[in-house]
C-alpha cells in the first residue's frame, strides 16, 4: 500500500474550520499531568530508538515548537500502514494532525516490525506501553488526552490499543481498518471514530463496521445502521451515534471510495490538501477536553541496596480521580543480578490493572512483580524500570517496597 505525502496537507481554512467546530462534551472525571511536567526534557524531535520486548525499536517523535515544560500537551500516536514507515507518517504531517494541532500535541510515529503491526505476542502493545511511559516521564502530558490513529494496518493497530488500553487512550480514529492486530479484552469504553470507504477493495467495509460495533456496545450507544453514501455520489456521511455514555461518543464516517486515507468529495482522485479526513479526526479528538491538575509530588520510597541484592524505588507519575500511574526503578547492588522480584502491600485498597516491563501477581493487597526475560540481567549498580496503571479510592499513599534477587 502507498500514500501520497500530505506535505502541507491541511490548509489554513481547514485549521480554522476544525477549531470552530470543536465542541465540549463530558470528559472522564479528573485528569493528571505526568512526571515530565516541570522537568528539563531530554527527548527532542527526530528519529529515536527504544529497547522494547528485547528488541531495538525505532520511532519518530515530534515535540511542539517552543515546548513549555509546564504546559500539559496532548499525546498522539500515529501508526503507519502495511509496507509504510514511520518516516512516511511524519513526512505527511501525522495524517494532517501536526498542522491542525498547531503545537498543542506531542506526536509519535512508531515503526512496525516488517513494516506492519502483527502484534505477535503483544510485542507492539508492549512498544506502545514503553513509549507512553518514556514520553510521559520526560515530557508534560495530560493523561486524559492520549490518542491514536492510523490507516489500514495502522488503523487496525489503533483498534488494538483501544481494546487493550482503555484506561490509557481517550479516543482512537480508525481509517479503513479491521481486526488484524488483535482486540483483547475489548470490553471497556473508548471514544471511537471509524472512517471507511463503501467499496474498499482491500479491507471490505463490513470489517470496518464490525470493529466499530465493538465500541458501539462498549460505549452503551444505541445500535443502528448509519446512512452511507451511494456509489458514484463522491461524498461522505458522518453519523454520531445516540445514547452513548457521556464522554464516550462513537462516530462513523462512510465515504464513496476505495482503500485510501485521503478521500476527496466530488473527485475520484485524491489530494491531501483537500481531504476532509484530518479535520474530522481533529474535531473528534478535540471535543474531549482534559482538565489538568498540578503534578503529583508524592515522595518515593526506596529500599537500600545490599551486596548481591537490589533496591527498588516506587513513585507515582500521574494521578486522577479513581486512577493513577506508577513507576518502579530496580537497581542492582554490588553484584550482578540474573533476576529480581519487587513486593509491596497497598494500605488503601489500591489495585493494579495493567503492568509493563514486569510480570505481576497479587494476593489481596499484596503485590509482587518479577522481571521479564529481557530485563532480569542487571550488571552491578545497573537499573531497569517497570510501570503500571492502578485504581484508588480515598487515598493513594506510597507503599514501602522490597526487592530481592531471584
Amino acid at each position: 500500500m502507498s500514500i501520497r505525502r500530505f506535505a502541507g496537507a491541511v490548509s489554513a481554512v481547514l485549521v480554522a474550520t476544525a477549531a470552530a467546530l470543536a465542541v465540549v462534551t463530558a470528559a472522564p472525571a479528573g485528569a493528571a499531568v505526568t512526571a515530565g511536567c516541570g522537568k528539563a526534557p531530554t527527548l527532542t524531535s527526530g528519529t529515536r530508538s527504544i529497547s522494547s520486548g528485547g528488541q531495538n525499536r525505532t520511532y519518530i517523535l515530534r515535540v511542539p515548537d517552543n515546548y513549555d515544560r509546564n504546559q500539559p500537551y496532548k499525546l498522539i500516536f500515529a501508526f503507519h500502514w502495511l509496507n509504510g514507515t514511520a518516516g512516511n507518517v511524519s513526512g505527511a504531517g501525522y495524517y494532517g494532525l501536526q498542522g491542525l494541532s498547531n503545537n498543542s500535541a506531542i506526536l509519535v510515529a512508531p515503526q512496525g516490525i516488517d513494516n506492519g503491526w502483527a502484534n505477535t505476542g503483544n510485542r507492539d502493545l508492549t512498544l506502545v506501553d514503553n513509549l507512553t511511559a518514556l514520553i510521559q516521564g520526560d515530557l508534560c502530558v495530560d493523561t486524559t488526552q492520549v490518542f491514536a490513529l492510523g490507516w489500514s494496518y495502522g488503523g487496525s493497530m489503533s483498534y488494538a490499543v483501544a481494546c487493550a488500553r482503555p484506561a490509557v487512550f481517550r479516543a482512537v480514529a480508525v481509517i479503513s481498518g479491521a481486526n488484524l492486530s488483535g482486540c483483547s479484552p475489548g470490553n471497556q469504553p473508548v471514544a471511537y471514530l471509524g472512517i471507511h470507504g463503501t467499496h474498499d477493495s482491500v479491507l471490505n467495509i463490513s470489517q470496518g463496521r464490525s470493529i466499530r460495533d465493538t465500541f458501539v456496545r462498549n460505549n452503551g450507544c444505541t445500535a443502528q445502521n448509519p446512512p452511507e453514501p451511494a456509489r458514484g455520489s463522491l461524498t461522505h456521511i458522518v453519523t454520531t451515534y445516540a445514547g452513548c455514555r457521556a464522554g464516550y461518543p462513537v462516530a462513523w464516517a462512510a465515504f464513496d471510495g476505495d482503500h485510501t486515507p485521503e478521500p476527496v468529495d466530488g473527485s475520484t482522485s485524491t489530494s491531501g490538501a483537500r481531504t476532509w479526513v484530518g479535520g474530522e479526526i481533529w474535531k473528534f479528538f478535540t471535543q474531549l477536553p482534559g482538565t489538568t491538575t498540578p503534578p503529583v509530588t508524592t515522595p518515593p520510597t526506596t529500599t537500600p541496596p545490599q551486596p548481591g541484592a537490589c533496591a527498588a524505588t516506587y513513585r507515582i507519575t500521574g494521578q486522577w480521580q479513581s486512577g493513577f500511574q506508577a513507576e518502579v526503578t530496580v537497581t542492582a547492588g554490588a553484584a550482578p543480578l540474573s533476576g529480581w522480584r519487587v513486593a509491596w502491600t497497598f494500605a488503601d485498597g489500591q489495585t493494579v490493572s495493567q503492568v509493563w516491563g514486569g510480570r505481576a501477581t497479587s494476593s489481596g493487597s499484596a503485590q509482587t512483580v518479577a522481571n521479564e526475560s529481557w530485563n532480569g540481567n542487571l550488571g552491578a549498580a545497573a537499573s531497569t524500570t517497570f510501570g503500571f496503571l492502578g485504581t484508588w479510592n480515598g487515598a493513594n499513599s506510597v507503599p514501602a517496597v522490597s526487592c530481592t534477587a531471584a
